[in-house]
């Protein structure tokens, strides 16, 4: 029997930081301090760390606390002394896994799920790559099945997280009997380019490391307070193939983004969120925090209340955008709040944005525990 859309939850999440963490302010000293050379590099540089709402992010590359003459990844040095593309890529295959790991072993915890009952496993990440991949290893650590169908979704950027938890709403719809393990790890931190250049100053300046996970399922009585699903919605915004590129080079990869993004974003997405949702009132507001800029222009677009943004801006202040991993460390802290404040059943939505530019948006509900036990599995999408 398949289920109905509202039945269909995430029924864990889990979340994982690496042990070095990056103090904004610290790490805005030694940049500056690496630029002495180029002073009005220098003077943007202080200027875009202070102003892109980062705190504090955490790294997976303990050079990167080290100060500017001895970090290989500031510009303080010959660019060739920066570790190489294959130097990162062998940090990636080392760190990445036991994060990945983490993170799904409290999804699973979180959700009460047994490693047998996962059926997809789908794996996100665009900040590294090795074959046999992660899935291969998250199967043999995790004891899941190995008949589990694996699904990677690689190089699609910060909206990955957010894709997979729609395609593992349709695989669930599909069939109620499947339970999807989403994994996203990202180690963006890997990529910080040895170079004075405005681009590379501002990609430096607000991306962190971490991996996220989640179990995606059929809800059933006597559940603990979860989100459940709504139909999703993903769309290519038109000629903006430009304003977000990223790709390998010879250092690491090499990540453009237009200052025009958060206009565009304001500009062309209240028009999807009206085809998905129509006139239905939004409660909760789950955005990727690509960059303040955007959760300020949506802020502003939508009318929203600062208790409305406060989790997406919160994320991006305690741990910097952490690409595909960050929507669900926002909805793990969004479903904390409510849960705390003794939150009525509440609908919403998330969204999220990347490369292309492409926006992925889901439909959002919370549950608390006292109406997830009351509502028979069914019934109409709260």
């Amino acid at each position: 029997m398949t289920p109905t859309t509202s039945s269909i939850a995430i029924l864990g999440i889990g979340t994982a930081v690496p042990p070095y963490l990056l103090d904004q302010a610290d790490t805005a000293r030694r940049l500056v301090e690496a630029l002495s050379d180029k002073p009005d590099s220098a003077r943007w540089g202080r200027r875009i760390f202070k102003q892109c709402g980062v705190q504090s992010r955490y790294t997976c590359e303990p050079n990167l606390l080290e100060e500017a003459a001895d970090c290989r990844y500031l510009p303080s040095g010959s660019p060739a002394d920066a570790p190489s593309t294959a130097e990162r890529m062998a940090v990636y295959k080392r760190e990445s896994v036991p994060l990945g790991l983490q993170a799904a072993r409290q999804a699973l915890a979180d959700g009460a799920v047994e490693p047998s009952a996962i059926t997809h496993l789908i794996t996100v990440s665009c900040t590294g790559q090795f074959l046999p991949g992660m899935d291969a290893v998250l199967i043999h650590e995790l004891g899941l099945a190995s008949t589990v169908t694996r699904i990677p979704l690689n190089f699609l950027g910060c909206a990955a997280g957010l894709k997979a938890i729609g395609l593992s709403r349709q695989i669930v719809n599909n069939d109620s009997h499947a339970n999807v393990l989403v994994v996203c790890v990202e180690l963006c931190t890997l990529h910080i380019q040895p170079s004075g250049d405005r681009e590379s100053l501002f990609a430096a300046s607000f991306f962190g490391d971490g991996a996220s996970a989640c179990v995606i399922g059929s809800s059933k009585l006597h559940h603990k307070p979860l989100f459940r699903l709504g139909q999703e919605h993903s769309v290519l915004l038109p000629d903006c193939a430009e304003e977000m590129v990223w790709e390998v080079g010879n250092h690491g990869f090499d990540l453009y983004l237009s200052p025009h993004i958060p206009r565009l974003i304001g500009e062309f997405i209240p028009a999807e969120v009206e085809r998905l949702c129509g006139d239905e009132e939004l409660e909760l507001w789950a955005i990727h925090p690509g960059g303040k800029g955007i959760v300020d222009n949506l802020q502003s677009e939508f009318g929203l209340s600062d208790s409305q943004t406060a989790h997406s801006l919160g994320v991006l202040r305690d741990y910097g955008n952490v690409s595909s991993a960050t929507i669900l460390f926002v909805l793990q802290a969004m479903r904390s709040h409510l849960q705390d404040i003794g939150s009525a059943a509440a609908s919403g939505i998330a969204l999220a944005f990347g490369p292309g530019l492409t926006a992925e948006m889901i439909k959002i509900a919370y549950v608390p525990a006292v109406l997830a036990q009351e509502q028979p599995v069914g019934e109409a999408y709260v």
